[in-house]
């Protein structure tokens, strides 16, 4: 089985920051892979636009650099490098000011798909779309990119999307999330979707509960000054959780488009009900062998910014009345692991006897490292003595159920830069989403300030503060383990 390859349309791509570390160890390297693909051809223009004082040559020289650290895989391909590397430009401009764009303007090219990568800070979203408009750098097929954050509440949510409607409209904006683009994220909905077995099971009538685990073993380390004015609940839970939560709770959409997708999941997050305090633990990690503590690394020895999050959240739909979700994230955690975990409800009468025990199937879809499915479920343990139950997992895992040769899960801005290119809105954020969620989002960041709540202490390398656990026993439940 051989993936299929769809060239896209010659394009110019305009990275703002093409300089920045991003660029360098994401987007460039992803359009790499794809031209060696051959994704896209000879003509395809790519310019970078920064303020460091550089020439082209210099600029293909910092490039080539990045492809030998970032896309390793291609690095005896000398021709396919030669030719990338003759594909780009570079254009040296500041976002606030006008020298630059004239030349930045004579570069493109006339008639064609034009996308500006805005990988920069947020401040400086709205400069550089209101001087897009201004030098008359946009056309019908213009496309905008922003990587998140969106903002860091809901007022500045709003007031960013109003900026760029001001120049662009909404299906020319492209607010990219890396972890839609993920193979294994994709995957929830062809898994949801495309198999008859799962969606007459797929509500509270059998689905008891769903943890969603997104789990890292770094720190805060590179990132202290972002990181103690987000934490984790704006860095990971407004964006990357609430994404898998919607996947996975979303209604079937009419088709699989950008709209209808979308719909969904914007019906889902308004269909949360607000958290309450006792459903939510906060923490931060301490410092051990691996490493100094979170408040060491930042700094601030009252920091009260939390590292970990796990919380209670409940849908009220027709189709999930009754059924929790189980979210947490944090860092410096014991393994690397994103993992979602549907535990179906137990046999209403077991026909074996108190003797049998509990057993529930587990639906598990492991989005990284090892990606693959699992389903647990209950068999006869082999032997003499009696009908004794066991659960065993019926497991596959992508690299060895494709072949390690065919599953070469690909980065996940591969997948969203070609969007981009293809007009393709399905796996990027729409504003009404952002908005929604940065409204179910605020009031827990709110309740926390007003009590003064102090995030939990745990143990770098562990699973987390241990009112984690408690949070599922005293709902007679547990965490799924955490494991790489």
């Amino acid at each position: 089985m051989v993936s299929r390859v769809i060239p896209v349309d010659p394009f110019d791509l305009v990275i703002f920051g093409g300089t920045g570390d991003l660029a360098q160890r994401k987007i460039l390297p992803a359009l790499f892979r794809r031209y060696c693909a051959g994704q896209w051809h000879d003509g395809v223009r790519i310019l970078a636009a920064a303020r460091s004082e550089h020439d082209s040559d210099a600029f293909r020289a910092i490039v080539a650099r990045s492809l030998a650290e970032y896309a390793p895989e291609h690095a005896g391909q000398d021709d396919l490098r030669s030719g990338f590397l003759q594909s780009l430009d570079y254009v040296q401009l500041d976002a606030g000011a006008d020298p630059g764009w004239d030349v930045l303007a004579r570069k493109l090219t006339e008639d064609r798909i034009r996308a500006f990568y805005f990988s920069v800070g947020p401040s400086l979203f709205g400069p550089l779309a209101e001087r897009i408009r201004q030098h008359g750098l946009a056309t019908p097929q213009t496309r905008i990119v922003v990587e998140k954050p969106f903002g860091h509440d809901l007022d500045s949510a709003r007031a960013l999307n109003a900026t760029l409607a001001a120049y662009f409209d909404e299906n020319q904006i492209y607010r990219i999330d890396h972890y839609l683009g993920k193979e294994t994220v994709q995957n929830l909905m062809a898994v949801r979707f495309g198999n008859m077995l799962f969606e007459p099971l797929w509500n509270s009538q059998y689905v008891d509960h769903i943890q969603i685990t997104v789990a890292e073993t770094v720190g805060v380390d590179g990132r202290e000054e972002y990181y103690e004015r987000a934490g984790a609940m704006r860095d990971m839970v407004q964006n990357h959780l609430m994404q898998l939560l919607c996947l996975i709770a979303m209604e079937p959409p009419a088709k699989f488009d950008s709209d209808a997708v979308r719909d969904e999941k914007l019906k889902v997050i308004r269909a949360l009900d607000p958290v309450q305090p006792h459903h939510i633990v906060r923490g931060q990690y301490t410092g051990g062998p691996d490493g100094p503590g979170y408040r060491e690394v930042v700094g601030n020895p009252r920091s009260t910014t939390e590292s970990y999050v796990a919380l209670r959240a409940h849908v009220s739909n027709w189709r999930w009345a009754g059924t929790p979700f189980y979210l947490r994230t944090g860092k410096r955690l014991v393994a690397r692991s994103s993992v979602i975990n549907v535990i179906f409800k137990d046999a209403p009468h077991s026909i074996f006897g108190a003797e049998a025990g509990r057993h529930a199937n587990t639906l598990s879809i492991r989005l990284q490292p090892n990606e693959g499915i699992t389903l647990k479920v209950t068999i006869k343990e082999p032997g003499q003595g009696g009908m004794r139950l066991i659960d065993v997992p019926l497991d596959m895992s992508f690299a060895e159920a494709l072949g390690p040769e065919n599953h070469q899960a690909p980065d996940a801005y591969d997948r969203l830069v070609m969007d981009v290119i293809r007009g393709n809105q399905t796996l990027f954020m729409r504003g009404d989403e952002v908005e929604a969620a940065w409204a179910w989002t605020d009031p827990i960041i709110a309740g926390w300030q007003a009590r003064g709540d102090v995030p939990k202490p745990y143990d770098s390398g562990s699973t987390g503060p241990g009112d984690a656990e408690l949070l599922m026993k005293r709902d007679g439940r547990q965490w799924q383990g955490i494991k790489p």
